[in-house]
């Protein structure tokens, strides 16, 4: 009784739990589903997140080079016990135990002066000094101290990299923010790639499993004509063959399928177990571009084109900094009170003034043409540089004229293999049904359906390349020629 019961909840329980063999997740995306997702939620995306805040931490910390900086520094304690040598009065030396402590703080305010690359800064500082082993009259604790000092560091005709950097670094930064939208562009291009080798898979397996199952259709008329009388068994076997050839199509369009399926979820984050089918774009999006517009665009929006004088205002710096080195000179100047007292309090009664003022130089009187030599290289780098970024633009506005003329080209082809695909499909179904009648031969009807395969593919493969211009054409002028915005505004952008 027992055993019966068990038996009885055991198969009670296998119709009443869910059957996890089916509970494969079910995901059917678009061309434009997927590319969001791409965007927002694939490592890719990810990766140039953290790169877009990487840089903007770097601008960041740039930035704060020219704001003022209060700093703490000091020693506490320095304490240090030893038996020192000591030299006497009439030249002797003896030794002299000292156990002493010297502590200093200094509060200080520096602020760069990013147009003459000077450094001023206002500073307060305490010195403590005990002697602990002090003869009997003499104080133990003596103080020190500056209430307040301003100091100023200027070179004078050298190389000031504050004025460069405070030209350059705004640059990179706006650079670094429009390739972060370059990168979207171009994980948008990607995964479009990778929609349509996973799509193109998966029409070759519709067509491998459509094939399959009408050439068997066609081996089941062979072998009934065959019966009659009224076909020859090399027809017969010649049906038989291509069934086995569109078995091994079959199998072959499987592998391929599940192996770009792989490929895609793995680039986008989708779970490896998920079943996915794509959903082919139907609709064409009708603009235009002209050449001069997506030039005017790219010129405006691109990295790269903010690069070009960037890249001239380096070699620029490169040239002061080369001619900053001829020679040295640099103007130092502070001005201050300073005191000594027994008690800390002390130090702030009448003080003494502090003065300092000098100006050090360094001049190479013979160094061989060594200045002449590190010129000559930098402006010759700047000759360079200006040469290449000329280069550059020329071949800049070529790549984007070669675009748009594609990219026009492709949407004729697309038009044409569309249209060829519904014409290669019809001609087959009326082959097919004038077969079944016999009013058609195998080889006729094999032409009809190769015919239509290949148109098949053609189209899919002209929707491939024109999806993937179009992303391109967003990567390459930051501009959405579908809906007229920017895809960069930089005024919208935090600076």
């Amino acid at each position: 009784m027992n055993k019966s019961f068990y038996s009885g909840l055991l198969i009670g329980l296998l119709f009443i739990l869910p059957d996890f063999s089916y509970a494969q997740e079910r995901v059917q995306l678009s061309l434009e589903e997927i590319v969001a997702r791409a965007k927002s939620r694939s490592p890719a995306a990810l990766r140039a997140e953290t790169r877009r805040e990487n840089r903007y931490w770097n601008y960041r910390f740039f930035r704060s080079n020219y704001n003022p900086q209060l700093r703490l520094g000091g020693t506490v304690p320095g304490f240090s016990q030893a038996v020192n040598t000591v030299i006497q009065p009439d030249g002797s030396i003896g030794f002299r135990e000292v156990r002493q402590n010297l502590m200093d703080v200094e509060l200080g305010m520096q602020q760069v002066i990013g147009a003459t690359g000077g450094v001023i800064s206002v500073n307060s500082s305490t010195n403590r000094f005990d002697n602990f082993l002090a003869p009997e009259g003499i104080p133990q604790t003596q103080w020190s101290g500056v209430p307040v000092n301003v100091r100023l560091s200027q070179p004078i005709f050298a190389f000031n990299p504050w004025k460069w950097d405070k030209k350059i670094e705004p640059l990179l930064y706006e650079e670094s923010k429009r390739e972060f939208v370059e990168e979207m562009e171009e994980i948008s291009t990607r995964v479009t790639q990778l929609f349509f080798d996973f799509l193109i898979a998966q029409v070759n397996f519709e067509i491998a499993t459509k094939n399959l199952n009408n050439t068997q259709e066609i081996l089941k008329i062979e072998q009934g004509r065959y019966n009659i009388g009224t076909t020859y068994e090399d027809k017969l076997l010649q049906v038989e063959l291509q069934v086995l050839q569109a078995r091994q199509d079959l199998a072959q369009a499987r592998l391929d399928l599940e192996a770009n399926s792989l490929r895609l979820k793995a680039f986008v984050g989708i779970n490896e177990t998920a079943e996915l089918t794509l959903i082919p774009p139907k609709e064409v999006p009708e603009f235009e571009i002209r050449v001069e517009e997506a030039i005017e665009f790219a010129f405006q929006n691109r990295a790269e084109a903010l690069g070009f004088d960037r890249r001239v205002l380096q070699a620029e710096s490169q040239v002061a900094e080369a001619r900053g080195q001829r020679f040295n000179m640099n103007f130092n100047a502070s001005y201050g009170l300073n005191n000594a007292a027994l008690q800390w309090q002390d130090i702030f009664i009448d003080p003494n003034r502090q003065t300092l003022v000098n100006l050090g130089f360094f001049v190479p009187v013979l160094d061989w043409g060594r200045n002449k030599a590190r010129m000559g290289q930098a402006q010759a780098n700047k000759r360079l540089v200006e040469y290449t970024v000329e280069q550059d633009m020329i071949n800049f506005e070529q790549e984007i004229f070669t675009k748009v003329r594609n990219f026009a080209m492709l949407k004729d082809r697309l038009e044409i293999t569309k249209l060829s695909d519904e014409v290669a499909d019809k001609r087959y179904e009326i082959s097919l049904r004038r077969y079944q009648n016999g009013n058609v031969t195998i080889t006729d009807l094999n032409i009809a359906q190769e015919e239509k395969d290949r148109n098949r593919r053609a189209y899919i493969q002209s929707l491939r390349d024109f999806w993937t211009a179009y992303y391109e054409m967003r990567q390459l002028t930051l501009y959405d020629f579908e809906s007229g915005q920017l895809l960069y505004v930089p005024d919208l952008e935090e600076r």
